[in-house]
């Protein structure tokens, strides 16, 4: 089969950074679906993964990464109930496992969702890893709920242009959150807006004192995609009593005494946790990706999906993690279709 890969972990500028190699093509067992996939989308990890690590690994075979996916299923292990051959699926894959930068993969049935009716390959390929993080963030770590019972709490998202928070944004909105998204530019801040987000704010001034002049004194929630550190006082100080953070980058030095006095929480989120750690509760993935194909056929939810390169190639891919690592992607970029 066809795939892009790599064998030693290089700067994106060098040609051999991601590869068109050719591979043998994988065969099902235990619960593994096999998918012949027609699109695959770039996430922040992407780019972490392949990134240059020190001791000079090498790979061999070549690794293949990719993080979003959606495709058809070509065959099915002896154990697969959700499924069969020739239906439409997508979904985020297992970070041990090779990813969708190939025309074949394997994924266990139990983090698969159907692909949305209304939605192209594509389109659909730019949901899955983001859909899954947003929805996890929401309701599993914040403990909201996704049917309005919670309708008028108000969140913060910080960060509201990226791959998580344009659907964590979209998800709060139907659930009947006030939305206080965070922006730093003309561009993302109409993007924002557009996905539904009541107010706009921007991340790079005074959170409170913006918060104030909307007249919001107070926010029960904070979902942060980025600057954990960074923001760390001013999501404290603007969170009410009994209040929740949830943070899906990395940090090493935030005070977590902070939080004591007004009996605040504080979460990681990490959709790769379920299928890496094989918990008990891993086809939640399965039944949340189903929600949200639901929610998108309906029209609450639509595509972050901004741009589309074909073919999946190497060549393509480069320039997709290229303009990854800049940080100023609004939205997905995908990529669609192989090569003969």
């Amino acid at each position: 089969m066809n795939a892009v890969g790599f064998t030693h972990h290089l700067p994106i500028s060098d040609p051999s950074s991601l590869q068109d190699v050719q591979l043998p093509d994988p065969v099902p067992t235990g619960r593994d679906l096999l998918v012949r996939v027609h699109a695959t989308a770039l996430n922040p990890v992407d780019t972490k993964v392949r990134a240059p690590k020190p001791g000079n690994l090498e790979h061999h075979p070549p690794k293949v990464i990719g993080w979003d996916a959606s495709g058809v299923v070509e065959a099915v292990g002896p154990d697969v109930t959700l499924f069969q051959v020739g239906d439409e699926v997508y979904y985020a894959g297992d970070l041990n496992r090779p990813g969708s930068n190939a025309e074949l993969q394997l994924v266990d049935e139990r983090i698969v969702g159907r692909k949305p009716t209304t939605l192209t390959h594509a389109q659909a390929a730019a949901l899955p890893l983001t859909a899954i993080t947003a929805w996890e963030g929401l309701y599993d770590r914040l403990h909201l709920r996704p049917d309005g019972q919670d309708a008028g709490k108000t969140l913060l998202v910080i960060g509201g242009a990226g791959g998580v928070p344009s659907v964590a944004i979209q998800l709060a909105r139907h659930a009947g959150l006030t939305v206080i998204a965070t922006a730093s530019r003309p561009e993302s801040a109409a993007w924002v807006r557009d996905l539904g987000a009541h107010h706009v704010i921007d991340h790079t001034g005074d959170i409170p004192a913006q918060l104030r002049d909307l007249g919001i004194d107070s926010v029960h929630h904070v979902y942060c995609t980025y600057g954990t550190e960074q923001h760390w006082n001013a999501m404290v100080q603007v969170l009410r009593p009994g209040g929740s953070i949830v943070a899906i980058d990395t940090a090493t030095d935030v005070n977590l005494n902070a939080l004591k006095a007004k009996s605040l929480t504080f979460a990681w989120e990490l959709m790769f946790t379920r299928p890496a750690l094989q918990t008990d509760d891993m086809i939640e993935q399965h039944h949340l990706l189903n929600r949200v194909a639901d929610l998108v056929d309906a029209g609450h939810v639509r595509t972050t999906l901004r741009e589309t390169l074909r073919p999946i190639n190497a060549a393509n891919l480069r320039a997709a993690h290229e303009r990854l690592e800049t940080r100023g992607v609004i939205g997905k970029i995908v990529l669609e279709g192989w090569e003969d």
